[in-house]
């Protein structure tokens, strides 16, 4: 799930970290843990489903093993993704007047985690109970921007370091004051110009492995690589469609091919010039500034059309997006072909006004043969070749009730563009932009080896003592 959209908003002030005790206390009662409300931050999507559900068990397990027995002692588990038909409950902010309504008498506690988030109830529940559940409280692992970057609109260009959010893969807390205060005047959200409660640091919100010595006091940690969840799908499987124009043949183009383009059994390059040399081929559509909706459009037609081979998924890159299509194989081994899957780094437009969500498309937009269908069957176009390509075929999938499938593992920008402990605890897939920086470099580092050669750990060595 993605912590930008949130953060956008949430616009924290600076704040020490909270000093907790070395030695837990006995745990909660029983009537305390009835006070804890999780939200699982879920998806639609069978796969996420399923990990969610997982998740909940666990919980659930675990609170029962502390409570000795009834249901009614145990906290409420919930799957975000069922709470409302809101298309923007994702961001969290549109859903804090549904958490509000019902959970503001009988909880004292929101706790969102993430699918993949393993929880210790008991350490958590120690955790939270040295807060005052009546005052209002924002708890999480605080990330912060070293500079200005554009994920987050280049906020606080002057002091970046006061701009603090939760790592969600550590997971993070909302006292009900705290959520019954805010729902109604949202559009002040939780900064209200320096108003609001800080992100109180929490150490034991961790995203270290569970088998990490760092991890014996956490009560959150997370697993060391991603799902596995059979064979990597084959490289026959998955077309490749990379965006270009003639201006930009001679220097990114050599960047693929000297990186990730070998990894790809089929691949195309489209352009608005065709160049036998590399070799591109003209769809006919003029290229555009910006936009670029009617090429995707057409790429698109061309993936049904038997021009190309028949294949499951369609990978839709810019041509300087460096991504890693072993991990992407890796990755798709999770997902049915059969449904209509669009997977990415997911953004989105006027959520709390009714919007949609959105694949970023320079961290790479990955879809299954079913989605083109369903897509193009609609009768969804274009308004203009130059309109957003990665925001129109949003507008489209949130029109035929199409989920859009999020994944941190794609991003829309560099790697120093990102916090380096959000990044530390991945395995990434693709970056984007060689703005700045040697792409092949950026490459090698951050993407180049085999299926699931570098663990996390590996990962969180590197951007501390590199980035």
């Amino acid at each position: 799930s993605s912590v930008f959209l949130l953060t956008l908003h949430l616009i924290l002030a600076p704040t020490s970290l909270h000093q907790i005790l070395e030695k837990p206390v006995c745990c909660h009662s029983d009537s305390d843990l009835r006070e804890i409300v999780f939200v699982i931050q879920s998806q639609s999507n069978s796969f996420h489903v399923r990990q969610a559900e997982r998740r909940r068990e666990d919980l659930l397990y675990q609170a029962h093993s502390l409570t000795e027995v009834t249901v009614k002692k145990l906290p409420v588990v919930s799957l975000l993704h069922r709470l409302s038909d809101n298309e923007g409950d994702w961001s969290i902010l549109p859903l804090l007047p549904y958490l509000s309504q019902s959970f503001g008498k009988n909880s004292s506690w929101i706790v969102f985690l993430e699918e993949e988030t393993d929880v210790k109830m008991t350490i958590l529940a120690q955790v939270l109970a040295k807060f005052d559940k009546n005052k209002e409280w924002f708890l999480g692992k605080p990330l912060r921007d070293e500079e200005s970057t554009i994920i987050h609109h280049y906020a606080f260009a002057e002091n970046p370091s006061v701009f603090k959010y939760p790592d969600f893969a550590a997971a993070w807390a909302l006292s009900i004051p705290l959520v019954v205060r805010y729902w109604v005047p949202v559009a002040l959200y939780i900064w209200d110009n320096g108003k609001g409660p800080n992100l109180t640091a929490v150490p034991e919100l961790c995203t270290e492995p569970e088998s990490s010595p760092q991890a014996q006091h956490c009560a959150t940690t997370l697993r060391k690589e991603p799902p596995l969840c059979g064979e990597p799908v084959h490289k026959e499987d998955i077309f490749v469609a990379v965006k270009t124009c003639r201006k930009f043949h001679s220097e990114r183009v050599p960047v693929i091919k000297k990186t990730w383009e070998k990894d790809a059994l089929y691949l195309e390059y489209y352009s608005d010039h065709a160049d036998p040399t590399i070799p591109t081929i003209n769809l006919g559509v003029p290229n555009t500034e910006r936009g670029h909706c009617g090429k995707t459009f057409a790429i698109l037609q061309r993936f049904l059309s038997s021009a190309v081979p028949n294949t499951k998924w369609l990978l839709v890159v810019d041509d300087d997006t460096l991504i890693s299509l072993p991990r992407l194989q890796v990755l798709l081994s999770c997902y049915d072909p059969s449904e209509p899957v669009c997977l990415g780094e997911r953004y989105g437009y006027g959520l709390s006004q009714g919007g949609y969500s959105y694949i970023t498309g320079g961290g790479g937009m990955v879809f299954s043969r079913e989605a083109v269908v369903r897509l193009l069957n609609s009768g969804c176009k274009c308004y203009s070749n130059d309109a957003p390509d990665d925001m129109v075929l949003g507008m489209c999938l949130n029109a035929l009730g199409l989920p859009v499938t999020h994944s941190p593992l794609f991003h829309q920008a560099r790697p120093e563009d990102y916090a380096r402990d959000f990044l530390a605890h991945q395995v990434p897939i693709s970056f984007h932009k060689h703005w700045n920086i040697d792409p092949v470099a950026v490459f090698n580092k951050w993407l180049k080896d085999d299926l699931r050669a570098k663990t996390s750990d590996e990962l969180s060595k590197s951007a501390k003592t590199e980035l």
